[in-house]
């Protein structure tokens, strides 16, 4: 019986701070799953991203809106390109994901794929003087082509780089890349096609050079653009939030827009 006494007249004294713990756990828990602010990474990727664009890119701009469109902000911050996948990939970090990505088996293993957000056509730059003429990727085994690291281009032209069957140089920039190519350092170079034709008139070190460049009539692949949510329940959450919110917006007409098309 005294024992029994002990228990009683302890249990509230322990049972108080037990009480008080699981609420705060709970509040926490409960105030992060009804957040209404979003935290993603993207690039400087004109015209489709960057912090000099108007509304930060036309990317950027459908983003917001199909979220805005469910009552959420987003809120992006911009990263070189690998650190900007890194920090949607970290756990421990405040972002949910990053975007503008093209779809690739491999990323589907880690991230959760939106719905589709835009499109660019992909392909290569050649130079101007030296036109290349190709009907599949045997044809390309031999030139020197440049590429952006990190970046998802094809699915058969990756493994063939992978597999060393295209000798592929991988530089952290697009203007890298055509800057190279307007030199003669390269045959080709992998590239959006809107990306170069913005770079050609903005970026100062491609003007000079710029119509020694053009863009190579056959596409590799007119790709799809997403944004690639955490790969946990959260990030689940937020892309069917996403996916429902592009259903409420036009986001051909704020593409289009925001290319200036």
């Amino acid at each position: 019986m005294l024992k029994l006494a002990i228990i009683k007249k302890i249990a509230p004294k322990i049972a108080a701070p037990v009480a008080l713990l699981l609420s705060l756990m709970l509040g926490v828990s409960t105030s992060y799953a009804d957040s209404k602010t979003v935290h993603l990474t993207s690039l400087g990727w004109p015209p489709y991203s960057g912090k000099e664009l108007p509304n930060n890119g036309p990317s950027i701009e459908v983003a917001k809106a199909a979220f805005k469109a469910m009552g959420y902000e987003l809120v992006v911050d911009f990263y070189p390109w690998s650190r900007a996948v890194a920090l949607a990939k970290d756990t421990g970090s405040k972002y949910s994901g990053y975007f503008p990505e093209y779809y690739s088996g491999d990323v589907a293993k880690e991230f959760h794929y939106s719905g589709v957000m835009g499109n660019g056509p992909l392909g290569f730059a050649q130079q101007t003087a030296k036109p290349i003429n190709w009907a599949t990727l045997d044809d390309i085994g031999k030139l020197n082509v440049g590429v952006v690291q990190d970046y998802v281009n094809t699915t058969e032209f990756d493994a063939r780089v992978a597999d060393g069957r295209i000798k592929a140089k991988a530089v952290t920039s697009d203007s890298t890349n055509l800057v190279k190519l307007a030199n003669g350092r390269l045959d080709l170079a992998v590239v959006d096609q809107n990306v170069m034709n913005y770079l050609k008139k903005t970026d100062a070190r491609l003007k000079p050079v710029a119509s020694k460049i053009e863009f190579n009539s056959k596409l590799l692949e007119d790709k799809k653009l997403y944004i690639c949510f955490k790969k946990n329940a959260e990030g689940k959450r937020l892309q069917e939030i996403f996916d429902q919110g592009l259903t409420k917006i036009d986001v051909a007409a704020i593409m289009k827009n925001g290319l200036g098309q």
